[in-house]
């Protein structure tokens, strides 16, 4: 009995210690994928889902998040984004599991937004089905039985940032705005906004940075740490991360608050396409 209860007690320390990180390997994966209470949701396209996905994963476009307008991407009111994550069976009391792609975009944008509504435990499957297949982990192509729920939100404003408050930071000397974008796209080459540029004086640290291009999962915390320096982009600093949209900023918000442990990080959800339309000044 002593035997049974000390292995009761491992494995949930071992689940809790799973749980307590924003990034979950393939074989932790497995090991919790069947707890009544986790979810895991795939960000790939509708018909890449289709296609295969991992066993019980549903599909979530992030696209569905977003109000209707001029500006693209700007999220839909809590109330909304709740509703529509209900419907997929997913609860903000659950264990949630994110993959994508391996670029980071929609797993890193849907982890920035459960985390703004108040889940306590999301993650991201570091290496997303590239390292869940190379482990020889179950797949499918059906779709699983999803019964509706109640989500809860409990917006955190501590990690939201509007255009007026960027505004009000762009000469603060404890505030460093980051810009997520391309090089070509920070220096104005390029760009689908109007005017071409980035905010005045945010520093350029592209999230590609962040992910090992090979393997698709997240850098070394040491490695992660120099670079970040080195761009300028300290702990004893508070951090507005944006890009175009602020899709391609959300795996760079999970890393710096999870894995670096930097205290004070944001995202400007309107992000440069707000920025833009409503006037504010760009430069190259």
């Amino acid at each position: 009995m002593k035997r049974i209860f000390s292995y009761l007690i491992i494995s949930l320390i071992f689940v809790q210690g799973i749980f307590a990180q924003d990034l979950i390997s393939a074989k932790e994966l497995a090991s919790v994928m069947k707890d009544k209470n986790t979810r895991i949701i795939s960000t790939r396209k509708a018909t890449d889902y289709a296609k295969v996905h991992i066993t019980g994963a549903v599909n979530f476009d992030h696209h569905t998040l977003y109000k209707a307008g001029a500006v693209k991407s700007v999220i839909k009111t809590p109330a909304e984004m709740a509703k529509l994550f209900g419907a997929k069976g997913i609860s903000n009391t659950n264990k949630i599991v994110i993959y994508g792609t391996g670029s980071g975009k929609s797993s890193g944008r849907i982890y920035w937004i459960l985390k703004y509504l108040g889940c306590k435990d999301v993650k991201i499957l570091d290496g997303h089905l590239t390292a869940w297949r190379a482990a020889r982990k179950p797949v499918t192509k059906a779709k699983p039985s999803v019964k509706a729920t109640a989500f809860t939100a409990t917006p955190v404003p501590a990690y939201f940032a509007t255009t007026a408050y960027v505004k009000s930071n762009l000469k603060n000397a404890k505030v460093v705005i980051v810009d997520n974008r391309s090089k070509d796209e920070f220096t104005g080459v390029k760009g689908e906004t109007t005017k071409k540029g980035h905010i005045p004086g945010a520093v350029f640290f592209e999230f590609k940075n962040v992910i090992n291009p090979t393997t698709k999962q997240i850098k070394p915390k040491a490695e992660l740490e120099k670079m970040f320096k080195d761009a300028g982009i300290t702990s004893d600093k508070e951090i507005i991360l944006y890009c175009e949209s602020s899709v391609r900023s959300g795996i760079v918000f999970l890393v710096l608050k999870t894995i670096l442990k930097y205290p004070k990080v944001k995202v400007y959800d309107g992000a440069f396409y707000e920025w833009v339309a409503k006037g504010n000044s760009v430069v190259k």
